[in-house]
């Protein structure tokens, strides 16, 4: 495995932590000049970037929200005129209306940097021929990828996402060695391979970067024995960034958060109480090279730890654990705690197969009811599954039991939800909440 810049990567922590100070000042100064949200919040807070003298100081600063970012859209965030903003992507909306965010040329070259490094920290260099299967457009993914990408000198396939046999056809025809794509993607990939009969030897594929969603490590392995690639994860968010702001490296323990690029505070959801290394809770972030949209303590709402050891990689950046769900993936129904991630291991455990599916929340005289909408496909109900109402009690079932409630279980048709590997609302609560 390689270092893409062993000048940053491979820095000490004593200069780390000081350019971090000085990146943090000069993001404060530069919020408050250019931003009117954060000229506001600190005056009213009477916050003096000067005073703020070391990462532990941020904790008498108010968190930024991502409502904050929706009142003040599309532009109001920005730091720089629109003149200098060079591309303007947007979040996904799959979690409610989407997030106006803009790149400033500097900006996207800090994008591709962190992306570089990510990519050759797990082995992709330029003897690679990478397939880019995520969304081209308002998404920041395909871009993003593509960027770091081409920045190391690797060879880049822009198939984007939709028809996954056509996929398969340019990794087979192509001789494609990387793939990257949500994990949930790559499954489709698999369920349409195996239904095909074609076989992981036919691929030349050797490693994949998989991100976008939580994915667990059972289906870790199920890509990288199915696919016989190296899989890795990585972590970013549109208001950020982009992907990139952490990836694991090849020891796949944990993933490195550039601090050179960023501050990262963990705080227990409920309280904002900044947590200790090794405590779970919601990842904050505070942006240090962000020309265009400086974020000052956002809470990004996915639940994660800092992993306190070194790595044996050897670089000091701070890792964070895989992430486990997002705040926005968690919804209480009659008192229980329902989390996509616990819901996506039973199926993929009694399906056998990584299904799209969406569960509904609402409400009536009788109270809560929870529905669960699964995509019906040919690679699904093949032979050795016909009974498909028997597999819906099955499920229903094993849910009653984790839950202590039953969910109502429902197929759908295939056009119930978007094409193959563009996001959707994974989970809707009509009872007042689109999540």
């Amino acid at each position: 495995m390689g270092i893409w810049n062993n000048k940053m990567e491979m820095i000490s922590r004593e200069e780390l932590d000081q350019i971090k100070i000085e990146r943090l000042q000069a993001t404060l100064n530069r919020a408050i000049d250019n931003v009117p949200f954060y000229r506001e919040m600190f005056a009213k807070n009477a916050i003096v970037p000067e005073r703020v003298g070391d990462v532990g100081d941020l904790a008498v600063i108010p968190f930024t929200t991502r409502d904050d970012l929706v009142k003040h859209q599309p532009y109001e965030f920005f730091a720089v005129p629109l003149r200098d903003i060079r591309r303007i992507h947007s979040s996904s909306g799959s979690t409610g209306r989407p997030v106006v965010v803009g790149y400033t040329s500097n900006d996207r070259s800090h994008w591709a940097e962190v992306l570089s490094r990510i990519f050759c920290a797990v082995g992709i260099d330029m003897s690679d021929i990478v397939q880019v299967s995520f969304a081209y457009g308002l998404f920041t993914g395909g871009f993003g990828f593509d960027m770091g990408a081409e920045n190391m000198g690797a060879t880049v396939i822009p198939v984007s996402v939709g028809d996954v046999e056509h996929q398969i056809r340019i990794m087979l025809d192509y001789h494609t060695t990387c793939l990257l794509s949500t994990p949930s993607y790559a499954m489709q990939i698999i369920n349409v391979m195996e239904s095909k009969g074609i076989r992981r030897q036919e691929l030349s594929l050797k490693k994949g970067v998989f991100g976008a969603e939580p994915w667990s490590e059972e289906i870790r392995s199920r890509i990288e024995s199915s696919l016989g690639i190296d899989a890795y994860d990585i972590y970013g968010l549109s208001e950020a960034m982009g992907p990139g702001v952490a990836g694991e490296c090849e020891f796949k323990d944990g993933l490195h958060l550039w601090e050179d690029h960023f501050i990262a505070e963990i705080i227990d959801p409920k309280t904002g109480t900044v947590l200790e290394p090794g405590e779970e809770g919601e990842l904050v972030l505070t942006t240090l090279t962000r020309e265009s949209m400086p974020l000052i303590r956002y809470r990004t709402g996915d639940i994660t730890a800092f992993i306190p050891e070194p790595c044996r990689c050897g670089r000091p950046h701070i890792r964070i654990r895989r992430i486990k769900s997002r705040r926005t993936d968690l919804v209480i129904v009659r008192g229980v705690n329902i989390y996509l991630n616990d819901i996506n291991e039973v199926l993929n455990r009694l399906l056998k197969k990584t299904v799209r599916y969406q569960l509904v929340v609402s409400r009536d005289e009788s109270g809560d009811n929870l529905k669960i909408l699964i995509e019906v496909t040919d690679e699904l109900f093949g032979d050795e599954m016909r009974n498909y109402r028997h597999l819906e009690s099955t499920i229903m079932h094993v849910l009653s039991g984790r839950l202590s409630f039953e969910p109502t279980v429902r197929w759908v048709e295939p056009s119930h939800f978007p094409p193959p590997g563009e996001k959707y609302p994974r989970m809707v609560d009509t009872r007042g909440n689109a999540r």
